[in-house]
């Protein structure tokens, strides 16, 4: 009966998303909240151009209004929440200046990745002050705790980060992001169930779950609404956040393994650009476009991706076999 738990924060976060999503349209196409669609990226895109962005704010108020309704206001919630929510309002603030105002200077990328660092060292320093296990972290596969000692918080730090940002990359085709996110965030609630009971991180992937699918009924092919910078550094943000106080962070590189390629494909495509002469591994990147540009229509990108994540997940569960479940 405690599954069912999950099912209703799920379901609560959905239903909020679902009614809240088409109210909120109208306000982002009145202040003109269009997207600008990258003139480098594959030309199938360009009819995209104009559709509201920023939805990530109805993620954002769905899973909020899920977690404070919860019961559950500890310690660990307060910190879930407020990740998610200061890592969303970093691409807000980049979303809101760029689209709304009209105005091409953002946030930097300096100004981003400080603050993206700061949130993830406050993240790593309390996690390491308050978990049992310390600066150890689990070690998938051989199912051991590693003490990291000084660099727990530093590697922490990079994982925060690097999560983010990836989840950012991921966010480049109509349902991609979202509906990987659902996936990953389904896993780490039952994980949470199953090794915490209904503790903050459980409830917490629950409606974020939620969050993601419901947006996701306006977001899949073709999209009415896109989740911006707002959702997509949000939901990285909360998943990282959720990973680290399960003390499970290095199970989410495999889980969301989707992620991890979105962001190694721009890396090699980068370095192979410009050490070998402005040669190409990839036909474009993220690796999406990859596929797009080989072929693939968009839907059946977005499709294979979500059965990769579910693939990825249904094997993160074979990695708990014996130290959890």
């Amino acid at each position: 009966m405690e599954y069912i738990q999950i099912w209703i924060k799920l379901a609560v976060a959905f239903l909020i998303a679902v009614i809240g999503t088409p109210l909120f349209i109208p306000i982002l196409k009145r202040i003109k909240a269009g997207q600008s669609i990258r003139e480098e990226g594959p030309q199938s895109h360009m009819v995209k151009t104009g559709t509201p962005t920023m939805g990530g704010i109805i993620i954002i108020f769905s899973v909020l209004i899920t977690c404070l309704s919860s019961g559950i206001l500890n310690t660990d919630m307060w910190i879930l929440l407020g990740s998610f929510v200061t890592f969303g309002l970093i691409g807000f603030i980049d979303d809101f200046v760029k689209v709304a105002l009209k105005r091409n200077l953002g946030l930097t990328a300096l100004q981003k990745l400080l603050l993206q660092v700061a949130i993830a060292v406050g993240l790593a320093a309390y996690q390491s002050s308050v978990s049992i296990y310390g600066t150890t972290v689990f070690i998938p596969f051989i199912n051991e705790y590693w003490d990291f000692g000084i660099f727990y918080i530093p590697f922490i730090a990079f994982v925060v980060v690097a999560m983010v940002n990836s989840v950012n990359l991921t966010d480049g085709l109509d349902g991609l992001a979202s509906g990987v996110t659902s996936i990953v965030a389904v896993f780490f609630a039952l994980v949470g169930m199953n090794f915490f009971g209904m503790s903050a991180a459980t409830v917490f992937c629950a409606a974020l779950a939620g969050g993601c699918l419901g947006f996701l009924m306006y977001n899949k092919y073709p999209a009415k609404l896109f989740m911006g910078d707002t959702g997509s550094l949000a939901l990285g943000g909360g998943l990282a956040a959720a990973a680290i106080l399960m003390n499970i962070e290095l199970i989410l590189p495999i889980a969301g393994g989707v992620y991890v390629a979105e962001a190694l494909s721009v890396i090699i495509q980068v370095s192979s650009y410009k050490l070998r002469n402005g040669k190409r591994v990839f036909r474009m990147a993220p690796l999406h476009h990859h596929f797009e540009l080989g072929g693939w229509k968009e839907t059946k990108v977005v499709v294979v991706f979500w059965m990769v994540t579910l693939l990825l997940c249904i094997l993160s569960l074979k990695v708990f076999d014996q130290k959890i479940f």
